[in-house]
Formats: C-alpha cells, sequence, structure tokens
C-alpha cells in the first residue's frame, strides 16, 4: 500500500509537470487554430484538435518521466519504442475522457475550468490505465 501511495505521489508530480505542457500546448494550439481557421473550424473541432495536439507532446514527456521517475524500480528507467507505443495507448483512454469532458464541461464554463475539469479526469483513467496495463507489476 505505501508503494501504491508512493506511486500515486510520484505520477502526481509528473503529472502536474505534464500539465503545464499540456495547457501550455492546448491554448496556443487554441489561439493558432482561432486566429486562422475561426470561420471554418466548429468550436467543439478547435477543442478536439487542440486537444489533441496537447495530448501527443505532453503524452510523450509523461512516458519519458513516468519511466524514468514513477515506475523507475519497475521499468529498470530503460525506454523503448514498445513501451513508449503501449503506455502512449494505455493513456489514449484518459485522452478520451478528458476531451469529452472538456467540449462538455466548455458549453457551461470558461475555457480554463473546463480544462482543469478534464485534466482531473484525465488523471483518475490515465493513472489507473498506466498502473494496471503498462507498469501493472510495479
Amino acid at each position: 500500500m505505501r508503494n501504491l501511495a508512493g506511486q500515486m505521489f510520484r505520477f502526481g508530480l509528473v503529472g502536474l509537470v505534464n500539465a503545464g505542457v499540456d495547457v501550455a500546448v492546448f491554448f496556443t494550439t487554441v489561439a493558432i487554430l482561432a486566429h486562422v481557421a475561426s470561420v471554418t473550424i466548429h468550436p467543439d473541432w478547435v477543442l478536439i484538435l487542440s486537444n489533441t495536439c496537447a495530448w501527443i507532446v505532453a503524452v510523450t514527456g509523461s512516458y519519458v518521466l513516468n519511466t524514468r521517475f514513477t515506475f523507475a524500480h519497475h521499468a529498470g528507467g530503460k525506454m523503448s519504442l514498445g513501451g513508449y507505443l503501449l503506455f502512449a495507448l494505455s493513456q489514449f483512454g484518459g485522452f478520451l475522457a478528458h476531451t469529452a469532458m472538456l467540449v462538455a464541461a466548455a458549453k457551461y464554463f470558461p475555457l480554463p475550468v473546463a480544462k482543469l475539469f478534464g485534466i482531473g479526469v484525465g488523471f483518475v483513467v490515465n493513472f489507473t490505465l498506466a498502473r494496471m496495463i503498462v507498469f501493472r507489476n510495479a
């Protein structure tokens, strides 16, 4: 149980770093898409495309940090393409949950609040999937 709590804490720290990266890429992409294609792209698709870009960057950073820090004992700190692809695939469920919450919440809350809700939902799903699928022996 102590090991699980430590992993959750480290996963949360990595998550804070990645949340910062995610938010920076997301809002930059929203600004670019809103400026360049405001007439041709539905607002929901601006959110979906922006969140997709942010997820790709953040999931890559998350794999590196979680392999080297959160689950280093289990992974031996060694990264591989197969491990990355499995990690990204396992995190896809969190991405879907995050994006769905973001799009739904953006209809009722300011965009930064909606993004925060999405990050929260995504965190719970991502930790669960990472621990059960990628680092199941951790």
